[in-house]
C-alpha cells in the first residue's frame, strides 16, 4: 500500500515529522525558518531513507502554490497537512490583553492558506490552550470560516494532555482536526486515552498508569552525547539547590527569599525539583532554566540537561539538537511529544485508509 503523503508546516526541529515517520507516513516537504531548528531537522531526519525536502524560509515568503507545483500532481496528492503555528501570542505567560492582535497570530490564517491550496484529505493543527481564550475569538472564527469556504469540516478544538497517552509529562495542548467535505474519514477522534491516574486505572482496567518522571532519569547519560549538558550555575544557586529537598522540593523550602517575595510568595514552581513519582512538568522553551519552572534535577544540584528535556518529549537519545543550550531548549519546548504525535497520526492514518471519497448523494449533491 502506498504511504500517505504529508507536508509539515512550522516544522521546528521535526517532532511531528519524526512522529509521522514512526507512523509510516511520508513527509514530502517541511517548512521552517529558524536556522538552528533547520540544522537539527536536516541532521536527524533527512538521510538516505527519508527524502523530505526542507524549505528554510519564512512561511510568508513561500507560496502554497510553490509547494503544490513542486510536490503534488494528480498522481501524487497531499493526504495530510501538519503543523502548529508559533503560539506566543496565545500563551498563558502573556498577561492581560497582550496577545490580542499579536502579528504572529496571523500565521494561524497563513497555515490555512496552505490547507486551502494543497487540499489534503485531513489537516491537523496544534497550539496552546490559550488560543481558545475569548480574547482570540476572532482568529478562531476566521479560521473556521476559512475552513468552511475551502471545503472542510472542522472538528471542535480539543485539549489533550500528553500524560494521558504515555508521555511522562503534564502537557496540555489544543488540536484541531479538519476533514475535507468530500472525504469520508473513518477513525476515532480524538484517540482514546491509554493512561490515567490511579482512580481512572481502577475503573478502567484497559488503562495503564501515568508514566512517572523517574523513567527519564533512570537511564544514564552517555558521555559522548552532545545534549547531555545543563546550565552552568553560580555557587550561590548550587547551594540553593543543595538546600532544596530532593524528589519534589520547592524553592521556599530552600530558605531562599528574594526582595520581591516580601510582597508576594512568587511562583511556587520556579527553582523547584522535579518529583520523580509524578509525570514531569510541561517542557517549555526555557525548560533547562530552573528560574523558569520546576526544572531542577530530582536529586542532583543542577537543572535538567537538554537530553532529559528531550526524553520528557519522548525524543530518542540518538536525536541530537543543534545550536547550543538555549536553542536546543527552544526546539524541544516547541515540539509535539513524539509518542503523542504517533498516537494521533496513527489514528488519522487509519481514518484515511478506511475512508474514501464520499458519493455526491452523501454530500447532498445532485
Amino acid at each position: 500500500m502506498t504511504k500517505l503523503r504529508c507536508v509539515d508546516l512550522f516544522a521546528g526541529a521535526g517532532g511531528l515529522s519524526l512522529a509521522a515517520h514512526n507512523a509510516d507516513l511520508t513527509v514530502v516537504a517541511a517548512i521552517e525558518k529558524n536556522a538552528h531548528a533547520c540544522v537539527t531537522y536536516r541532521e536527524n531526519l533527512i538521510n538516505g531513507t527519508q527524502k523530505t525536502e526542507l524549505y528554510e524560509k519564512d512561511i510568508l515568503e513561500i507560496t502554497p502554490q510553490e509547494i503544490l507545483t513542486a510536490h503534488f500532481d494528480k498522481n501524487a496528492v497531499c493526504d495530510i497537512v501538519l503543523g502548529g503555528p508559533p503560539c506566543q501570542g496565545f500563551s498563558t505567560h502573556r498577561i492581560k490583553d497582550s496577545g490580542v492582535d499579536d502579528p504572529r497570530n496571523t500565521l494561524v490564517l497563513r497555515y490555512f492558506e496552505y490547507v486551502a491550496a494543497l487540499q489534503p484529505k485531513v489537516f491537523l493543527m496544534e497550539n496552546v490552550p490559550g488560543i481558545l481564550w475569548p480574547r482570540h475569538e476572532k482568529f478562531l472564527k476566521a479560521f473556521y470560516s476559512y475552513g468552511k469556504k475551502a471545503g472542510y469540516k472542522i472538528k471542535k478544538a480539543i485539549i489533550l494532555d500528553a500524560r494521558d497517552y504515555g508521555v511522562p509529562q503534564r502537557r496540555k495542548r489544543v488540536f484541531i482536526l479538519g476533514i475535507r467535505k468530500d472525504f469520508s474519514f473513518k477513525g476515532n477522534w480524538p484517540p482514546k486515552p491509554t493512561h490515567g491516574d490511579e482512580l481512572a486505572v481502577a475503573s478502567r482496567p484497559n488503562l495503564q498508569s501515568w508514566v512517572p518522571a523517574s523513567k527519564i532519569f533512570s537511564a544514564p547519560l552517555s558521555p559522548t552525547d552532545l545534549n547531555a549538558i545543563h546550565m552552568n550555575h553560580s555557587q550561590e544557586m548550587i547551594d540553593v539547590f543543595r538546600a532544596t529537598p530532593i524528589n519534589g522540593g520547592s524553592r521556599h523550602q530552600s530558605g531562599r527569599i528574594l526582595p520581591c517575595h516580601e510582597e508576594h510568595s512568587g511562583h511556587t514552581d520556579v527553582y523547584g525539583r522535579i518529583d520523580p513519582k509524578e509525570p514531569g512538568p510541561t517542557m517549555t522553551t526555557a525548560c533547562i532554566n530552573p528560574s523558569k519552572g520546576r526544572f531542577v534535577h530530582p536529586t542532583e544540584n543542577h537543572g535538567i540537561t537538554v537530553r532529559h528535556a528531550a526524553r520528557f518529549q519522548t525524543f530518542p537519545d540518538n536525536f541530537i539538537f543543534h545550536g547550543g543550550l538555549t536553542a536546543a531548549s527552544q526546539q524541544i519546548g516547541n515540539a509535539v511529544p513524539i509518542l503523542l504525535g504517533e498516537v494521533l497520526l496513527s489514528e488519522i492514518k487509519k481514518g484515511i485508509q478506511n475512508g474514501g471519497i464520499a458519493s455526491q448523494e452523501k454530500l447532498g449533491g445532485g
